[in-house]
């Protein structure tokens, strides 16, 4: 379903989001099958577009792996169907390694009734073991109804859907403190090369210039993402996510190589190499908008998803904390790379059927939307929820994407290569942040744990 011309409507998206950050830089349930709308309102929630079946009495255990801020906002979302529904609905926060706590619990007869899973090849991996259930009529309608085909296709595996993509991010990024900007008299940069040349200037100005929460290996395979969809390509890309090229080929190198172009200059990373593997992704973005004057960086990247952690802080999201699309590298087109959490009902509660409804409805989007650090692929859903301008631009160009977008390369992979903790791409980038001259090792170290996270199918 991923074909070159997604990169061309991706290229939009970054035009899109991208002029509109330049612009802001200046400044009670209801019986049915869920099948149509309710005419109603909450009394404290949304605009009621979906009928959701009487609950009374059922219960629902769900698990995603957000906290704090975000599993405040989501837990606002579940409260919101337990009003509509009657049901009575408890959330679990778990770690990276989504499935592997599911397999577990199942083992132990006490299956999860909703997971959301963050990776893609997370989603195949629980059809292949039989743990999910494909998707009611009535999720179905509200999927064709508020989704474009190409999210649709995302959740379905081998034509059947499974899953209902909720939250998506724009992984293309890099948040940045304006005063520091404007005291160093530093512009956005558009390119690769212009990025390393504002991290200069910023740093002579007295501020480290670029935050990174490598405690995190996720926010690394970002990165690298990025780096290399704009490099090396969209055909590339596709070939390297489904692993049809190894990761020793050379445009992994040319892509390892230029991330070394920052990853070897501590001077320019906040707390240096050492610093950054100790830091966790909140905290890269909190010190990057803490501190007056001097925070201890000045620029962070990541997905839209930031600003639910900016608002820990006093800065205010198109003021204080701005933004520009990650920077094109060499010849390429500035890249669009989104990621996503899929809901897949694991029993068959109708309640779990219900829940999943919901979450495809405009309703249970303009929850969370409406708290900020949230994008939804939904396009039933009126930017208005948003809570700035800046977040109605990121939401409006991922809308405009249509079908055309590139998806999280780590999330299409098996989990225990691209989503584990310490393990695989993940540990790998690690120690390529450690020792950003050990390219060719670390491409052997990828390809060694590629492949066999791929012969082994998990």
């Amino acid at each position: 379903m991923r074909t070159t011309a997604r990169m061309r409507t991706a290229v939009a998206v970054v035009a899109a989001t991208g002029a509109l950050a330049l612009a802001l830089a200046g400044c009670g349930g209801n019986d049915g099958d869920g099948d149509g709308p309710s005419g109603g309102a909450s009394a404290t929630g949304p605009a009621e577009t979906v009928r959701l079946p009487k609950l009374d009495g059922q219960t629902l255990q769900v698990v995603a792996v957000w906290t704090g801020p975000e599993q405040e906002a989501f837990t606002k979302v579940l409260k919101e169907f337990e009003k509509r529904t009657g049901a009575r609905v408890s959330y679990v926060p778990t770690q990276d390694a989504m499935l592997n706590y599911i397999g577990t619990k199942i083992a132990g007869g006490a299956p999860p009734d909703v997971a959301m899973l963050q990776q893609v090849g997370a989603l195949h991996q629980a059809v292949e073991r039989g743990w999910a259930k494909p998707v009611n009529a009535a999720t179905k309608a509200q999927l064709t109804r508020n989704y474009s085909r190409g999210w649709q296709d995302l959740g379905a595996v081998e034509g059947t859907q499974y899953g209902v993509y909720f939250k998506t991010a724009n992984k293309s990024l890099v948040w940045y403190n304006a005063a520091v900007f404007e005291n160093a008299g530093a512009s956005e940069p558009k390119t690769w090369k212009e990025f390393l040349a504002t991290a200069e200037t910023i740093s002579a100005s007295g501020v480290t210039p670029v935050s990174i929460g490598g405690a995190d290996g996720w926010t690394l395979t970002d990165w690298f993402e990025n780096v290399y969809l704009s490099q090396a390509g969209p055909e590339k890309y596709d070939q390297l996510a489904k692993h049809r090229i190894k990761w020793t080929d050379p445009s992994v190198a040319r892509a390892l190589g230029t991330l070394g172009e920052l990853f070897g200059r501590p001077e320019l990373i906040a707390g240096g190499a050492a610093g950054a593997l100790q830091t966790e992704f909140p905290a890269s973005v909190t010190q990057t908008f803490t501190g007056g004057d001097a925070p201890k960086a000045a620029m962070v990247f990541e997905g839209d998803f930031v600003s639910i952690n900016i608002a820990q802080t006093e800065a205010k999201v198109g003021t204080d904390a701005k933004v520009f699309p990650f920077p094109a590298v060499g010849d390429g087109e500035a890249p669009v790379v989104t990621g996503g959490d899929v809901a897949v009902a694991l029993t068959a509660k109708p309640a779990a059927q219900a829940l999943l409804t919901f979450l495809a409805s405009p309703d249970a989007a303009a929850v969370w939307a409406g708290e900020g650090g949230f994008l939804s692929p939904n396009k039933s859903l009126d930017p208005a929820a948003y809570p700035n301008d800046v977040q109605r631009s990121i939401a409006k160009a991922l809308i405009a994407a249509g079908d055309d977008f590139r998806f999280d390369m780590s999330d299409q992979m098996p989990q225990s290569f691209g989503g584990t903790p310490g393990k695989g791409e993940w540990k790998a980038l690690q120690d390529f942040l450690k020792n950003p001259k050990d390219i060719a090792g670390t491409q052997a170290r990828l390809e060694a744990d590629a492949a066999k996270a791929y012969e082994n199918g998990g």
